[in-house]
C-alpha cells in the first residue's frame, strides 16, 4: 500500500515541478533568464537547449545578454528565439545577442493571466487523473480481496488528502504568478 502512495505523491511532485516550470517561462515585465530556457536551438542538426551553447545573463532587470560559446551559432540562436512565442527581438553585434524585454501592455498582462489560468487547470487536470488512476487501484483491490471496505474508505480519504495538498500548491503557484504579471 505504502508503495502506491509513494507512486501517487511522487508522479503528483512530478506534474507540480512541471507546472512550475511552465510558469518561469512565462514573461513578465522583467528580464529573467527563465525566459530563454525553453527554447531549442538548431545547431550542425541537433537541437540543444539555449542554456547549453551560452552564458545568459540579465543586465540592468530589461536586457538579457547572450554570450555563445561558438560564435559560429549567433545566427541559429537569433532564430530560434525570433521564431519561439515569446514576441522578443534579439540583436547581434556578432559577439554577443542583446535582448530587450519590453514592458508589457495592459491587455498583454490580461492575456498572460488568461496563459497561466489555462496552464493551472491543466495541472489541476494531471493531478486529479493520477488520483482517479489510484482509486481505481484502490477499487481493484477492494475487488479482489486484498483489502476491507474500512481500509478502502480510509485510503480514498488519504488519497484525496493528497490531491487537495498538491491542487493547494498549484493554487499558490498561481496566485504568486498572477501578482507578478499584474505588477507594473
Amino acid at each position: 500500500m505504502k508503495e502506491l502512495f509513494d507512486d501517487g505523491r511522487r508522479r503528483m511532485k512530478k506534474s507540480l515541478e512541471t507546472f512550475r516550470e511552465e510558469m518561469a517561462r512565462v514573461r513578465t515585465g522583467r528580464a529573467s533568464v527563465s525566459l530563454l530556457e525553453g527554447i531549442k536551438v538548431d545547431y550542425y542538426g541537433t537541437r540543444l537547449p539555449l542554456p547549453q551553447m551560452a552564458t545568459i545573463t540579465v543586465q540592468e532587470g530589461r536586457y538579457l545578454i547572450i554570450q555563445p560559446w561558438d560564435v559560429n551559432a549567433i545566427k541559429a540562436i537569433e532564430k530560434a528565439i525570433q521564431e519561439s512565442d515569446l514576441g522578443l527581438t534579439p540583436t547581434s553585434d556578432g559577439k554577443i545577442i542583446r535582448i530587450t524585454v519590453p514592458p508589457l501592455t495592459e491587455e498583454r498582462r490580461k492575456e498572460l493571466v488568461k496563459l497561466v489560468r489555462r496552464m493551472a487547470e491543466e495541472a489541476r487536470v494531471a493531478i486529479r487523473n493520477i488520483r482517479r488512476e489510484l482509486m481505481d487501484d484502490l477499487k481493484k483491490m477492494k475487488k479482489e480481496g486484498e483489502i476491507s471496505e474500512d481500509d478502502f474508505r480510509r485510503y480514498q480519504d488519504q488519497v484525496q488528502k493528497l490531491t487537495d495538498e498538491f491542487i493547494q500548491e498549484i493554487e499558490k503557484v498561481l496566485e504568486t504568478k498572477e501578482k507578478e504579471i499584474l505588477t507594473v
